[in-house]
């Protein structure tokens, strides 16, 4: 760090990506991309005269994706905000709500604590129960935003949406954001709550289901007046925040619903093989709505059998955190990537017995 960091900069710990190597081919199940391309259809979009325009700034209102998503969900557009990947959405959300307090589950997605450590929000981590599920009345009346990914981020475990609603309902005097990176591979939707409730922030992703992770494309979806609050801010920090391509990309995938279908369906379909695959080779697999599992191993630690895999080619995600440090977490790949995946563990696990022989 320089000399001319403030204590607050010198004080983050600042999340960190999954790996994206370069060093060589892997089979990469670490940080949850669709193995499935982006719609035909959604690429198509991408003309010449597209690429001629890139001399000019995007549309600040992102016209037509914004009236895509509301057209989708049955929603106005000034329900709709868009933004540069889900992770502006939640940085925008936490700066205009969380100044007086936040909490989370002490397992879910990294980034909450990060940028509340940045914006200098007071944090509480709430404890999952031993089974990894979050008990809803931890979350009533707290008098901060409450933030829960669904399925939660590291777990995969999905709340169902009157779960939701009581969280809701017993914080009508508090934000309460929902982050569905997840949702669409799970069967629980908060967007039907908006028009009910005048405190709930959703929170959307391009990334995982519509196969557009580098584009990067978020959006939220929420009461008319908290939408009003986020473009405040969002108009204060980057007005022309999601480009051109990115945003005509992400318009005709949201279009596209039979290849959205499709795609869905496959990493269900994957969801199942490698759960199946890995109870099979002695796991513990926590039951996943989301498109990746988290498993532990009765003889192996997690991260040595991350290590060992990477050796064989092929990227999982292990984390340090003390609850799960001795799992990894599987992103859904192709049937043979996870045919695959699940040969070399089969390899390792042989290894490891014969040693103890």
């Amino acid at each position: 760090m320089s000399r001319f960091t403030t204590d607050l900069i010198n004080g983050i710990e600042p999340y960190i990506p999954g790996e994206q190597p370069r060093d060589k081919r892997y089979i990469k199940l670490n940080t949850n991309e669709n193995p499935f391309y982006t719609s035909p259809s959604a690429m198509a979009k991408i003309s010449e005269s597209a690429l001629q325009n890139l001399n000019r700034y995007s549309d600040p209102e992102c016209t037509e994706l914004t009236k895509s998503i509301a057209d989708y969900y049955g929603m106005e557009t000034a329900n709709v905000l868009v933004t540069n990947g889900s992770d502006e959405a939640l940085a925008f959300a936490f700066y205009a709500y969380c100044k007086n307090g936040v909490c989370f589950p002490d397992v879910t997605y990294g980034f909450y604590e990060v940028i509340a450590n940045l914006f200098g929000c007071p944090m509480e981590r709430i404890v999952l129960q031993n089974d990894f599920t979050v008990n809803c009345e931890n979350y009533y009346n707290k008098g901060k935003t409450v933030v829960l990914a669904n399925p939660n981020a590291q777990t995969g475990i999905e709340l169902s949406l009157s779960k939701i609603e009581q969280i809701i309902k017993n914080n009508r005097n508090n934000i309460v954001i929902i982050d569905q990176a997840y949702a669409d591979f799970g069967s629980s939707n908060a967007i039907s709550l908006i028009n009910k409730y005048d405190n709930i922030v959703v929170i959307n992703t391009f990334s995982k289901s519509r196969s557009l992770a580098g584009a990067r494309v978020g959006y939220v979806i929420a009461n008319e007046n908290l939408i009003c609050d986020l473009k405040k801010v969002k108009n204060s920090f980057h007005p022309y925040n999601v480009n051109s391509l990115s945003s005509a990309l992400a318009a005709e995938a949201i279009r596209d619903e039979s290849y959205f279908k499709r795609s869905v369906q496959c990493v269900k379909d994957g969801r199942a093989q490698l759960s199946k695959g890995l109870l099979e080779l002695g796991f513990r697999v926590l039951p996943s709505s989301a498109n990746f599992v988290l498993a532990e191993h009765y003889v192996m630690r997690g991260e040595v059998l991350y290590k060992k895999l990477k050796m064989h080619g092929i990227l999982v995600r292990h984390f340090k955190d003390e609850r799960i440090s001795n799992f990894i977490r599987i992103t859904i790949g192709t049937e043979s990537e996870i045919a695959e995946l699940l040969k070399v563990i089969n390899e390792i696990i042989a290894e490891k017995d014969n040693e103890n022989c």
